[in-house]
């Protein structure tokens, strides 16, 4: 009867452990640095990016603007409401004729927005307020509107 009691006691201890381990989920696209290499600024086309990475779920208000990719990742411990640990956004400007004018990588710290990495064939970004919104949401949405409940 010992052993029987021995044996409950370790599996309710192992069920308990992993029931508070941490569940991760990553929401959104982000293409990898290397599928990035493939455009080139001044030289490819939407249809280019296109076929590189593909079209985005998100692109700029003004027509011809930009494209957006956007990721983030998540975390759940227990009963407590997920929280957003991390969030990329990778920002693609054309020119009127349709080129890739930039390529931009943005992240967060410490709820400032972060240039990740940048290419671009002028010094002036356009989109910069449209990313700031984009990254500005982090911490503001629900457990309910993640799980599209709201």
């Amino acid at each position: 009867m010992t052993r029987k009691i021995a044996l409950f006691v370790a599996l309710s201890m192992a069920f308990l452990m992993g029931a508070c381990s941490p569940i991760y989920r990553n929401h959104g696209y982000v293409p990898l640095e290397e599928n990035l290499s493939q455009i080139t600024v001044g030289k490819s086309t939407r249809d280019d990016v296109a076929a590189a990475i593909g079209r985005p779920s998100s692109t700029g208000l003004l027509e011809g603007s930009g494209w957006y990719y956007v990721g983030s990742r998540w975390k759940t411990v227990t009963w407590h409401a997920p929280k957003e640990i991390k969030r990329e956004v990778v920002a693609i400007s054309f020119t009127n004729k349709g080129v890739v004018s930039n390529v931009e990588r943005f992240g967060m710290e410490k709820g400032e927005v972060v240039t990740l990495s940048r290419r671009v064939t002028e010094s002036n970004v356009k989109g910069i307020g449209f990313i700031r919104q984009l990254m500005g949401s982090i911490g503001r949405v629900s457990a309910g509107q993640l799980l599209g409940k709201n």
